[in-house]
């Protein structure tokens, strides 16, 4: 039933080729950013997400 709805639309065809190009175009953009990312930059904020600043902190404190 959906397929005979979908083909009855005209000009259906571009929408998958849209859809190819934008998600495309956005992962080789992701993968071009990263490439070129400075290498400094990535190491910190990669620590960023161990550090602690007070390491005798418990979770209800920080819910404060």
């Amino acid at each position: 039933m959906y397929k005979n709805v979908l083909q009855a639309i005209d000009g259906i065809e571009i929408y998958p080729l849209i859809s190819f190009t934008i998600f495309f175009v956005f992962f080789l953009g992701l993968i071009v950013y990263v490439a070129l990312m400075d290498k400094n930059y990535a190491q910190t904020m990669s620590s960023f997400a161990c550090e602690n600043e007070d390491e005798n902190t418990t979770p209800e404190e920080i819910r404060q």
